[in-house]
């Protein structure tokens, strides 16, 4: 991913693998799809945006993107408890649920 924005990236991906589940999970639960679907979009556009912001302002924004990429592992998570969908099916979300809080708690805390 040369020249690209990595956290940006892979929570582009995790949009992407969350539009197929989010359909299924809305077949059973409308409002947690919905629910879903708005901290999804948050990942990114919250990293987006930060990225052209300075300071304290940018890492407001990452904190953001970190706390919406926890909470959709959360919801997936209990899509699946709730047998919403397989965990097979879910795991790709999961796991870049996981990478995209890690990438943004890292942005927020520089070594």
């Amino acid at each position: 991913m040369a020249n690209k924005f990595e956290a940006l990236e892979v929570a582009l991906q995790l949009a992407e693998a969350l539009g197929e589940i989010i359909p299924l999970i809305a077949r059973h639960d409308r409002d947690q799809a919905k629910q879903l679907q708005k901290a999804g979009t948050s990942v990114p556009s919250n990293l987006s945006e930060g990225s052209k912001r300075n300071g304290q302002d940018r890492l407001q924004h990452y904190r953001i993107s970190c706390g919406s990429a926890a909470e959709v592992h959360t919801q997936v998570r209990l899509a699946v408890a709730w047998r919403y969908v397989s965990a097979e099916r879910a795991a790709k979300s999961i796991d870049l649920a996981d990478r995209s809080t890690a990438l943004a708690w890292r942005l927020t805390h520089p070594r």
